[in-house]
């Protein structure tokens, strides 16, 4: 009887593996279904968000390193320039950006002290710095960067060991200056706090109502103000309190004389054909004829500028040649307000009046800068959301910098990087040119940038702390290549609470490149996914 319920027992447990073995079989021909079908995924190549149910929230939250006690104290921000003395964490394979998450494991004795000293210092209390250290490629020693970033204590535990688990928060760049181990052995450095710039914006009088314009042969063409009744009328409309006056499409026509109709014409004509502007001060005709003169005598010295003066607004394509001048006296005696009153004087309000023509000032908008790459953002990696930032753009800035799939080395040259506007258009490169993940040591191609997978509410990479005590900067993906498994899986201290870890190497040189992580509970999803270490990356983004 013993015999039949052990048989018995055993044909069960066979039957329940058999029942696994087909479940995940089934999880798998789904995969593939997803990947083959253009309906399931977004056009980042991830699964629709519907399909998982792993609350990312939880990653975040670093629940793996127990409970924390919140230190209730907030640092305020300090001035740009400001010169003191820090504890200092030099942490290898990390770049630690304000307003970043970093965990940390304080075992060592000496960084033990250093945290203490953190928590009862007046200067800067709660504040500890953070140096991105590295091997140089060619001899292998150890080298220190020179900016870094400043880190708030926000929460602590002290265990019974005497270790410290501690999440700290990056708040401002600093400089350092010098640094140096104290009697008790604890790092510290002196650091000076970089002042940040102002996010910039294209100037209000980048462009006017009228603009200057530029003949290219030489002759400026200024601003020809109304003038039909006087010339004290004509005073009297270039007074900046008459703007409402000059917005009206109506009163601006009507403002107009024929001739300076004309000339204003060609400056819509000549900005939209051509870059070039002058930034010649403006000037005002008396009266019809003194305009009517000016443009004669422009026109025996460029005949070219001065088809393209004389040309009707609804003929503007048509070479009027040397019958031009007839044509147009004959299009002014007919019918000139319907040649006008079919133009867009819209055109007019755009034109610059500045130096530079308008792209350009957008190209070092921060604003502008900012939209453009929160929208790049979006389509690559899909969330989260960032429209909070818009109207930051320093904020959005290093908030992609801390999270765009690429070297450390990449992201300490993003850290350094002096003006918004330049980081933002550096980070808007990288996300144009960013397309493979591949191994640092052998290149071996690790996944695409569509292979990203956001499994923490702080985007799709984020740094973790081992119980050694080593931090580890992880990008995470749905799907990877040439990736070896190294042993068991195992659930303990798991970063993502719910899935079992494994270490991966990289299946040509053995490097080790992160982690495969795999669910315990069948009812969560993703079933998958994998960690990549960001300091095993290549700078080799094409």
């Amino acid at each position: 009887m013993e015999d039949d319920r052990i048989l018995a027992r055993e044909r069960q447990q066979m039957e329940e593996i058999r029942e696994l073995d087909l479940e995940e079989l089934r999880v798998e021909e789904v995969d593939d279904l997803h990947d083959s079908s253009g309906d399931e995924r977004d056009l980042t190549g991830r699964g629709s968000s519907d399909e998982y149910t792993f609350n990312n929230c939880l990653a975040s939250l670093h629940t793996y390193l127990g409970e924390v006690e919140d230190t209730h104290h907030r640092v305020t921000f300090l001035d740009g320039g400001a010169i003191l003395n820090l504890p200092i964490f030099y942490l290898e394979g990390v770049v630690l950006f304000p307003e970043a998450i970093l965990p940390l494991r304080v075992i060592q004795p000496n960084f033990v002290v250093a945290v203490e000293r953190a928590l009862t210092q007046v200067d800067a209390p709660y504040t500890i710095g953070v140096i991105r250290v590295y091997r140089d490629p060619d001899n292998g020693r150890i080298r220190f960067s020179n900016i870094g970033t400043t880190a708030e204590i926000r929460q602590y535990r002290r265990l019974e060991d005497g270790s410290l688990n501690v999440v700290t928060r990056g708040q401002q760049r600093f400089h350092l200056r010098r640094r140096w181990i104290d009697v008790e052995g604890a790092p510290c450095g002196e650091v000076q706090i970089i002042q940040e710039d102002i996010p910039l914006r294209a100037p209000r009088d980048a462009f006017g109502a009228v603009a200057p314009f530029s003949k290219p042969g030489g002759h400026h063409f200024s601003r020809i103000l109304p003038s039909n009744n006087s010339q004290a009328k004509s005073n009297e409309s270039m007074d900046v309190d008459n703007d409402s006056e000059v917005n009206s499409d109506e009163s601006f026509e009507r403002a107009l004389s024929l001739t300076e109709r004309e000339i204003h014409q060609s400056v819509v004509d000549s900005y939209y054909g051509s870059d070039t502007m002058d930034e010649s001060t403006t000037t005002t005709s008396s009266d019809d004829e003194k305009s009517q003169s000016q443009f004669q005598g422009s026109q025996s010295k460029d005949s070219d500028s001065t088809d393209s003066l004389h040309s009707c607004p609804e003929n503007n394509n048509v070479d009027l040649g040397s019958s031009s001048k007839s044509d147009m006296q004959s299009c002014k005696q007919k019918e000139p307000d319907r040649c006008w009153r079919n133009t867009d004087l819209k055109q007019f309000r755009r034109a610059p009046r500045a130096f530079w023509p308008y792209w350009v000032y957008r190209m070092y908008d921060s604003y502008c800068l900012a939209e453009r790459a929160a929208d790049m953002w979006k389509q690559i990696v899909g969330a989260p959301s960032m429209d909070s930032l818009l109207k930051k753009p320093d904020l959005l800035s290093f908030y992609i910098a801390s999270k765009i799939p690429v070297s450390e080395s990449t992201r300490q040259e993003l850290l350094e990087i002096d003006g918004i506007s330049y980081r933002l258009r550096r980070e808007i490169e990288l996300l144009q040119s960013v397309d493979l993940i591949q191994c640092k040591t052998c290149q071996t191609v690790i996944a695409k940038r569509s292979d990203m997978l956001v499994m923490s509410s702080e985007g799709p990479l984020g740094a973790y702390v081992n119980p050694n005590g080593y931090v580890h900067e992880i990008m995470t993906l749905y799907k990877a290549n040439g990736l070896a498994l190294i042993g068991r899986a195992a659930s303990e201290y798991s970063w993502f609470p719910g899935y079992a870890w494994t270490i991966t190497n990289c299946a040509t040189c053995e490097t080790h490149m992160g982690w495969h992580f795999t669910a315990t509970n069948k009812n969560l999803k993703p079933r998958l996914f994998w960690g990549v270490r960001s300091s095993q990356v290549s700078d080799d983004l094409h």
